[in-house]
């Protein structure tokens, strides 16, 4: 390479000059038997000859030695007096002068020629297995693939060994990823490549054995890592072509590690979505099945009411007992069906614009049962606007709020339902003086199976807000839970307030 030949001397330097010297000396005999035969001026042609060869083929240093050997020969066997350094004729001066300045400027040019040429021949090998390497990371699998391959590429080309440097999950941490690589790095200098995305080199740290040059992986999207490369090329990185290899190679890396990121991403995406097909079918498979033979057990139990004569009491305790039991496992059911249709994409609303307050009193009717002991406060601001919901549905996120704030609410507290505009908003809340959520993650309790207190002893799924929350996004919304400071849950939803078409004075009759 061009920074290694400038950095170290050729191992057959020597041997190059005591070439040069015997093929001046060949030069010297080839043209002695043409003394007197050529004139002066050929001979010289034949050295300046010899000269451009040595520097084409050698380099600059033998070129100079066979330009001052060459104006020497040329005065000892050549120019009279013969085998003498003496010159009769001062214009041979001249002619010497001017022999040297051509052939030293012939050598500078060839050499110069032949290094460029060289150099050019490096930047297409390298260019040729960046091309290869690039093909190569377009089908690596993971991380420690394409990591392998751009330090086996290191190591090939430029013959030192490198560390690939990640972030961990808080990208505040680099780790070097050691199934690859273990070269020893500097951790405050790599946080600092990563941190300002800039090249960072350290000579102060190359006796050490430490990496001393830092290359931060800046992909399309944000940093991907850091390039940590062996301080021995880190002493010979004045040459452009190098930097500019580098500069490639880790482009091409960052590039890299950001698909394999993002194919990451895709895989558990489509995991996720399978898992929650699968789920959706199973629950919506076992709904279809139980639902039937529950609705006949709850007919049967209501049956044994109507039994002539009447059952004794024992007996209509039971069926009692039976028929809560059966009306809550028929509850259940319905709710993993409603779930497995949601999550499907079945449930088509059926919006019309009309009245909060109707849903509100017919949801407090249809759960009476469940709030006996409780008392209810209702608030609705008297300036509510008409909403565009499917009446069915709301009904089915009200019930379920307060149902759910009915199992954990003390007897004889309040329970308390507000209504007011927000802007652009209808916020409707439930509240209750129970003991809140104690689930960590307000947003976890929105998923399917999740509980807001994780070892109650009250009956259950957790589906009840999941099922609040499909309804609500449905709608255009959004739904939040959390405690209140003065104790107690509160889960409040918000439905867009749109603009409700305009009514002739019929209609609003």
């Amino acid at each position: 390479m061009a920074t290694q030949d400038a950095s170290n001397p050729q191992p057959h330097e020597s041997l190059h000059l005591f070439g040069t010297v015997g093929v001046c000396a060949a030069t010297t005999l080839l043209a002695t038997p043409l003394h007197g035969v050529l004139d002066p001026a050929n001979i010289v042609m034949l050295f300046l000859l010899t000269v451009l060869l040595v520097a084409v083929r050698w380099g600059r240093r033998a070129a100079i030695l066979a330009s001052v050997l060459s104006v020497l020969l040329f005065d000892v066997f050549f120019v009279p007096p013969r085998f003498s350094l003496a010159v009769s004729d001062l214009q041979y001066l001249v002619t010497f002068a001017v022999m040297l300045a051509t052939a030293l400027t012939t050598s500078h040019f060839a050499s110069a020629l032949a290094q460029r040429a060289a150099e050019a021949e490096q930047r297409e090998r390298q260019t040729l297995a960046l091309y290869r390497l690039a093909q190569q990371l377009a089908g690596a699998l993971t991380r420690q693939q394409a990591a392998e391959l751009v330090l086996g590429f290191l190591r090939e080309q430029l013959a030192v060994g490198a560390c690939l440097l990640l972030p961990d999950e808080t990208r505040r941490v680099l780790q070097p990823l050691a199934e690859v690589s273990a070269l020893p790095i500097e951790p405050h200098l790599a946080q600092v490549a990563f941190e300002s995305g800039q090249v960072v080199r350290s000579d102060s740290v190359q006796g050490l054995g430490l990496a001393a040059l830092y290359l931060p992986l800046q992909a399309p999207m944000r940093l991907r890592g850091v390039l940590a490369v062996e301080h021995s090329l880190a002493a010979s990185m004045e040459a452009a072509t190098e930097q500019s290899l580098l500069a490639a190679l880790a482009s091409l890396l960052a590039v890299a590690l950001e698909r394999l990121h993002y194919v990451e991403v895709a895989r558990e995406s489509e995991l996720r979505m399978l898992d929650e097909r699968l789920r959706s079918s199973i629950l919506s498979a076992l709904s279809h099945d139980l639902r039937t033979p529950l609705t006949a057990l709850v007919g049967l139990a209501d049956s044994l009411f109507l039994i002539k004569p009447p059952l004794p009491a024992a007996a209509l305790e039971t069926a009692q007992a039976l028929h809560e039991r059966a009306a809550g496992m028929a509850s259940l059911v319905g709710n993993l069906l409603d779930m497995a249709r949601l999550n499907a994409g079945q449930v088509s609303l059926r919006k019309e614009w009309q009245p909060l307050e109707e849903v509100v009193g017919a949801s407090l009717k249809l759960s009476a049962p469940v709030l006996a002991g409780l008392r209810v406060s209702t608030n609705l601001a008297p300036d509510l606007p008409w909403l565009e919901f499917d009446a069915v549905l709301l009904e089915r996120v009200l019930c379920n709020l307060l149902e759910n704030s009915a199992k954990y609410a003390p007897p004889g507290s309040v329970l308390s339902l507000a209504a007011q505009r927000v802007a652009e908003w209808v916020e409707v809340a439930v509240e209750d003086a129970g003991p809140g959520f104690q689930v960590g993650d307000p947003a976890e309790l929105f998923a399917m199976f999740v509980r807001g207190e994780r070892e109650s002893g009250l009956s259950g799924t957790g589906l009840g807000l999941a099922i609040c929350k499909a309804i609500v996004e449905a709608h255009g919304g959004t739904i939040v839970a959390g405690n209140r400071a003065q104790g107690g849950a509160r889960v409040s939803f918000r439905l867009p307030v749109g603009e409700p078409p305009a009514w002739s004075d019929e209609e609003g009759a």
